[in-house]
């Protein structure tokens, strides 16, 4: 049975509640590892810039290690993340239905040992980061600074979901970084798509919060966008797919490259056609299938580097 005096608000059961030990459930709860959405949405643009990468080398295969690494990184980086996040908006949280019982407004975890938690997901994170080139080191580092203010965003700006994109998006950078040692149009690119995706989908999850975020004085572009959410949901995917196809091209991607573009675009027109702003439920299961969408990219981008490596393209 889940530990229901500790489980999060919103959350439907899973394994931190049914089978983790007791002591250790804040502390996952408070990584978001019993929601993998989180580490899969940030995980997906590093992947997005390693496959790019292969395509632009001819003879090339996606990076085994590279792609495990970004894997262990997203997971640990989403955890910091969210625990520097919680700690930030420990006050807010505490009057948002949604948000209340997260581990630190609901005293199962005190700020100083979120604190410590913090910095020991950090380290981990900086141990992957070491394995990669010096300057793909560099461009992670160079991260920190927006993954720092985030949280603070809302507080000042009715664009916070563009700094989150910033943040979660980053990874559209590393992936060639880690490849090639330096930036290039291509990623650069891919880095402008992979933000108005974010965009997207996280308004998408901030209607979740957007009545009791007008309560507190909260800002986002849900309550920002309001009615007209969808009309803005549709230019921001669009946005993204014209973007991401630019980079593509300028990698040299070719007809399996666009097939997976093309399937992204679908699953996200489809995200657009289905939306309602008033409900809830279906906001959060739009959001979490985003993880499809992307993963819909990163199999067009491996289809075209294998074909061209079998000598089919």
């Amino acid at each position: 049975m889940a530990d229901v005096a500790g489980q999060v608000a919103d959350s439907t059961g899973n394994w931190v509640d049914r089978r983790a030990p007791a002591a250790l459930r804040p502390y996952l709860r408070l990584a978001r590892l019993d929601r993998p959405i989180g580490w899969w949405l940030l995980l997906l643009p590093c992947w997005w810039s390693t496959g790019l990468a292969t395509v632009a080398e001819p003879g090339a295969w996606p990076n085994p290690w590279h792609l495990a690494l970004f894997l262990i990184g997203a997971v640990v980086m989403r955890g910091a993340g969210c625990t520097w996040n919680d700690l930030v908006d420990r006050d807010i949280d505490g009057l948002v239905e949604r948000t209340r019982s997260r581990p630190i407004p609901s005293g199962q975890v005190t700020a100083r040992s979120a604190a410590i938690f913090l910095v020991a997901q950090a380290l981990v994170g900086l141990l992957v980061l070491l394995q990669f080139n010096r300057f793909a080191i560099a461009t992670g580092i160079a991260s920190l600074l927006v993954v720092a203010i985030y949280p603070l965003m809302k507080r000042i700006t009715w664009w916070p979901q563009s700094v989150l994109g910033l943040a979660f998006s980053w990874g559209a950078l590393m992936g060639w970084a880690a490849a090639f040692g330096r930036l290039d149009p291509p990623a650069l690119l891919l880095y402008l798509g992979s933000i108005a995706w974010v965009i997207g989908y996280d308004t998408i999850y901030a209607h979740q919060d957007r009545e009791d975020d007008a309560l507190i004085g909260v800002k986002s572009t849900a309550r920002l966008f309001g009615e007209n959410t969808r009309p803005m949901l549709a230019t921001c995917y669009a946005l993204a797919v014209i973007l991401i196809a630019l980079a593509g091209v300028a990698a040299g991607g070719g007809p399996l490259f666009l097939a997976g573009l093309i399937a992204f675009g679908a699953h996200l027109t489809w995200q657009v056609r289905r939306l309602d702003v008033a409900d809830p439920a279906l906001c959060l299961r739009l959001f979490k299938s985003n993880r499809d969408a992307g993963l819909l990219l990163f199999a067009g981008l491996v289809m075209e580097a294998g074909a061209r490596n079998l000598g089919l393209l």
